[in-house]
């Protein structure tokens, strides 16, 4: 019952989505296809109106321009210019991303929370890590490990680590410090060291940030996976299937490959959840 009406929004949100797509695509398509009769374009169609649903590079596509698409890069799910089995690639090396930067933000979370002279020397540079274009540091990172014979998905998936690290580390600080100084106490008047403190009593009350930071997280690491892909030479990845498009200035394809990377986020953010319902079944009621 409960999952029906949580159902129910997300149903509500995505019809109005769907009534709202319409009016959109004629806003966007209806200027540049004016446009291009007045220059004496050769086109099919003879109105304006008329072209916004058949522009040959539409702004926004019309809705038989996406089934047409959708029919080509979709079917056969299985093929190496599908969407699907390219998204399967990119879902890889953003969970391994994930991994590692579970790794590395965990251990930082522990170690800001143990230190405060570490987190006044770190965190700010913590912070200036993510304000670097990783646009700029994908190639480069892909070149350097290259020379070291590191090459292939390892690469993409330490890019993905790199964006999604800082998430997981300040969320789980948080939630390793959000006991009450009293249950602190209370852990020392049983003389707890600081190790059983943090088994027993700091880690488990950041269980709760440490799934609302692997959210937000996951979403991270599949943007970083995407722009690696794009970024460096790729055997596939949805990222590699953006700049193919992009070359070839087909609105239609690029459009459809971010419906699947947006599909492939919603799956994997959705992943995250199950996760969290079965770790932690307490949270369920709240």
């Amino acid at each position: 019952m409960t999952r029906s009406r949580n159902f129910v929004p997300m149903l509500v949100v995505g019809v109005v989505l769907i009534a709202l797509y319409f009016p959109i695509m004629l806003l966007a398509n209806y200027p540049a296809a004016a446009r291009a009769l007045q220059r004496g374009a050769v086109l099919e169609c003879k109105t304006a109106l008329e072209c916004s649903f058949d522009m040959r590079s539409p702004i926004i596509p019309a809705p038989a321009q996406l089934l047409i698409g959708f029919s080509s890069l979709y079917f056969p799910p299985t093929s190496e210019t599908s969407v699907p089995y390219n998204a399967f690639f990119t879902g890889l090396e953003t969970l391994s991303g994930l991994l590692l930067a579970s790794i590395v933000g965990l251990g930082l979370s522990v170690l800001l929370v143990a230190s405060r002279a570490f987190e006044r020397a770190l965190l700010p540079w913590l912070v200036a890590s993510q304000t670097v274009p990783i646009i700029a540091i994908a190639p480069m990172l892909a070149v350097l490990l290259g020379q070291y014979g590191v090459e292939g998905w390892i690469p993409k998936a330490i890019i993905a680590a790199y964006i999604a690290f800082f998430p997981i580390a300040i969320g789980v600080s948080k939630g390793l410090r959000s006991p009450d100084p009293i249950q602190v106490d209370l852990m020392k008047t049983y003389n707890a060291g600081s190790l059983q403190t943090f088994a027993k009593l700091r880690f488990p009350s950041s269980i709760p940030y440490l799934f609302t930071a692997f959210k937000v997280s996951v979403t991270a690491a599949l943007i970083g996976a995407i722009i690696s892909e794009s970024a460096t030479i790729s055997g596939a990845g949805l990222g590699k299937m953006l700049s193919e498009n992009s070359r070839a200035s087909d609105a239609v394809g690029l459009w459809l490959v971010m419906i699947g990377s947006a599909i492939l986020g919603i799956l994997l953010v959705s992943i995250v959840g199950w996760l969290e319902r079965v770790v932690t079944p307490w949270q369920r009621n709240h």
